[in-house]
């Protein structure tokens, strides 16, 4: 039996997700001899778009070019994993934007955008929005060592286990103090699924919430706290947005509920 055919894609993103792989780089070689690496433009020349047995699929679909792809690869694939946050909730691509799009088209690129079928987009969507996703790896950009715990899962049959619960947890186990409840920082810890070690609190940053929702996040809590905090529901709506996906959606739906309430 050949070795396990992969190939790494980006669609709309930053290829953030992309170059991390890259930068395993103690265990590059071992994950090229584990695997046939046959299409991943950022590392190689050379690619074949094939059948693949495992295809990474990085970046937000945000036009038909983007969605052409996505069905070819979708078609070709044995297993498609959603890599990054914009590939599973839009990221920052993603973040609610009151101007309309064809507005900012035309503003950076001029009125003659309109007539030119290269730029026709639409609102960035994560991949699960047209096609079936069979696993996916969060952050923006991915931890290495997720994405290597995958591909080893991947090679020895399974699925890999990843945090499906908040980045709060992963403060509580490194005893940080709390910025959101000791500190009244604008933290999304709470909302937010683990991963990451908690970096940025870790280095009194409050999370800004770049690895998406956890599952069943309390964002009426969230929200209820930051507004106790002295923060307005539009500083709470925008800080939410910034990676699009549910917290976008989220924000604006508890923006909506809270102004109501309010005298």
């Amino acid at each position: 039996m050949g070795k396990p055919t992969i190939a790494v894609y980006g669609l709309t993103c930053c290829a953030g997700c992309q170059l991390n792989v890259l930068n395993c780089e103690d265990e590059l070689l071992e994950l090229a001899r584990a695997v046939d690496i046959k299409s991943f433009i950022m590392a190689q020349t050379g690619n074949t778009e094939c059948e693949i047995d495992i295809a990474f699929v990085e970046g937000a679909v945000a036009s038909e070019r983007n969605l052409r792809q996505l069905e070819d690869i979708r078609g070709r694939a044995g297993i498609l994993i959603a890599l990054g946050t914009g590939a599973c909730w839009g990221c920052v691509q993603a973040m609610i934007n009151d101007v309309p799009r064809r507005e900012v088209l035309t503003e950076i690129y001029g009125e003659e955008v309109l007539d030119n079928p290269f730029y026709e987009c639409f609102e960035p969507r994560p991949l699960r929005d047209f096609v079936k996703v069979d696993f996916e790896i969060v952050g923006c950009p991915i931890e290495q060592s997720q994405f290597l715990q995958a591909v080893a899962s991947l090679l020895h049959g399974d699925l890999p286990l990843l945090p499906t619960y908040a980045l709060c947890t992963e403060c509580k186990f490194k005893e940080n103090e709390c910025l959101l409840v000791e500190r009244g920082l604008l933290c999304l810890g709470p909302v937010t699924k683990a991963g990451c070690g908690a970096r940025c609190p870790t280095n009194n940053l409050p999370c800004e919430g770049c690895r998406g929702p956890v599952y069943e996040a309390n964002f009426a809590s969230e929200v209820d706290i930051l507004l106790e905090k002295g923060y307005t529901l539009d500083r709470i709506r925008q800080a939410m947005s910034h990676f699009g996906g549910p917290l976008s959606d989220e924000a604006l739906h508890t923006k909506k509920l809270k102004e109501a309430e309010l005298p």
